[in-house]
């Protein structure tokens, strides 16, 4: 009913920049916000950044000043600049959707199938 792909991933030097996307396809009603979650092995799941209603964004103090969300709804897809990268900053990246699928009551969320980060030193 609905598909997240992902692309932009990939290995980068320390300092340099990336951009995801995140398109959105399928039976949508509306979305309602989209975003980015990152896992590192042996690390928690953490949120990235959020673009919610109205194109409101909220970010991870750790990213904050060096990424940027946007999102164009014409497309239903979703883009994370990423600046200034750091180690620190490697992990897999998954984009989610908070949707609302025609005929059904209801937001669900729905997740990409991932791209991986890597940022070396």
């Amino acid at each position: 009913q609905v598909q997240l792909v992902e692309s932009g991933g990939g290995l980068v030097q320390a300092g340099g920049s990336l951009r995801l996307s995140c398109a959105a396809s399928g039976s949508i009603s509306s979305i309602n916000a989209m975003g980015w979650y990152r896992q590192a092995p042996g690390n928690q799941r953490e949120l990235v950044a959020v673009i919610t209603n109205g194109g409101s964004a909220n970010y991870a103090d750790s990213v904050k000043g060096r990424f940027t969300i946007s999102r164009d709804s014409a497309k239903k897809t979703a883009y994370l600049q990423m600046s200034s990268l750091k180690p620190e900053d490697t992990a897999a990246y998954y984009c989610h959707a908070d949707a609302l699928v025609r005929y059904w009551s209801g937001t669900k969320r729905y997740w990409g199938q991932g791209t991986q980060v890597t940022v070396s030193s």
